[in-house]
């Protein structure tokens, strides 16, 4: 059986960030206990069993905010239903506010062996604006912790364009995270997503944020501030260390399969993608009456992944295979005559001009 990545997904949050509308829950005591046992057997009963792990990620919610052991005990689940390939990457994502040097240490040695570290910002006006339960002294300590526990591949995440955030501000946040001396960055612009109370406030017009060429300006900011120390952009917004690239969000942009497990998880295997049910209350009933998990599925057609394998892949510095994605030689054309993209033998990349049209260069192309 051919190698393949896998997500794990822990819904649960100490808060509910005001930006975010990812399948999070600021919920506690029993239900957690639960999700967790429910969880473990649904990794046990996969129909995957056997598959290798090329890469095992983490994600949420926060991970870190369930308690070392069920940590652990998750991963163990994962390793023993897909044996890890040698040199298998095995991220957590991490709270600043929900990890010590403890949990850290329990991590690495229950076979963690690459964090990231959700910052946002190193300013505390900022995360009380975003709902962080985290301050700014914490994400320094979180990372040496890190590095103390044997992490030797950390990644630390911030964000731009914030409410009222100024250049001078992003500039502070980049020159902070560089100087913490970790291998990877991913730095996000603030989307405004439906469904969230940054939303509402957007709607009602109580949102201060930069205009459209001041995101354009801490984009650019951000570029030249990794690459001059030392980071390589290989993703529109994650610069990485010669050989610290995430492999497993490396599968997502190069469209490979991936299985999934948790409230909310979303797997595709084959050209089926299908969504586990979203409540972890719901989720639990399901894996405890051994009833299909599934609230959303769909077929993915030949079209589809078409148009997939390009808007993932154009994300990408080093672009898409024009062979594989055969993309419209006229809608090409004209990405080429507006500056967006550029090929280069046998593939098509988006121009620095292009990254900030990458979405309307994709429905050109594709």
């Amino acid at each position: 059986m051919d190698p393949v990545a896998v997500y794990v997904h822990t819904p649960f949050c100490p808060s509910k960030c005001g930006y975010c509308d990812f399948n999070s829950y600021a919920m506690e005591g029993e239900i957690i206990k639960r999700t967790v046992h429910a969880m473990l057997a649904e990794i046990d009963r996969t129909p995957h069993f056997g598959r290798p792990a090329k890469t095992i990620f983490f994600g949420g919610g926060t991970p870190t905010f369930l308690e070392s052991q069920d940590l652990a005990r998750l991963l163990e689940a994962v390793m023993r239903a897909h044996p890890p390939t040698p040199g298998c990457e095995i991220t957590s994502e991490a709270n600043p506010g929900t990890v010590d040097a403890e949990k850290f240490a329990s991590m690495r040695e229950a076979g963690f062996n690459r964090i990231s570290i959700g910052a946002q910002s190193f300013f505390d006006e900022d995360l009380i604006r975003l709902g962080r339960v985290h301050r700014s002294g914490e994400i320094e300590r979180a990372v040496a912790n890190a590095s103390n526990a044997g992490f030797d591949n950390i990644n630390v995440d911030l964000m731009f364009a914030l409410p009222g955030q100024s250049k001078k501000a992003w500039c502070e946040n980049l020159q902070r995270a560089i100087a913490l001396g970790t291998e990877h960055l991913s730095l996000y612009c603030l989307t405004i997503e439906e469904n969230t109370p940054f939303y509402k406030e957007f709607l009602k017009g109580l949102l201060d944020l930069p205009s459209d060429f001041g995101q354009v300006e801490m984009y650019e900011q951000a570029c030249e501030a990794a690459e001059e120390a030392g980071f390589n952009q290989y993703e529109i917004s994650n610069f990485a260390k010669p050989g610290k690239e995430c492999v497993h969000n490396l599968c997502y942009w190069n469209c490979e399969e991936y299985v999934a497990y948790g409230p909310g998880a979303v797997e595709r295997v084959g050209n089926r993608r299908w969504t586990h049910v979203k409540h972890p209350r719901l989720y639990c009933e399901r894996v405890e009456a051994n009833e299909d998990l599934a609230c959303e599925s769909e077929t993915l057609d030949s079209k589809t992944l078409r148009f997939e394998r390009i808007m993932l892949g154009l994300r990408l510095n080093e672009g898409v295979d024009i062979q594989v994605a055969k993309p419209d030689a006229q809608g090409l054309q004209q990405a080429i005559e507006r500056g967006w993209i550029t090929t280069e033998g046998d593939r098509m990349k988006l121009t620095a001009l292009g990254k900030h049209y990458c979405n309307q260069a994709v429905v050109l192309v594709a």
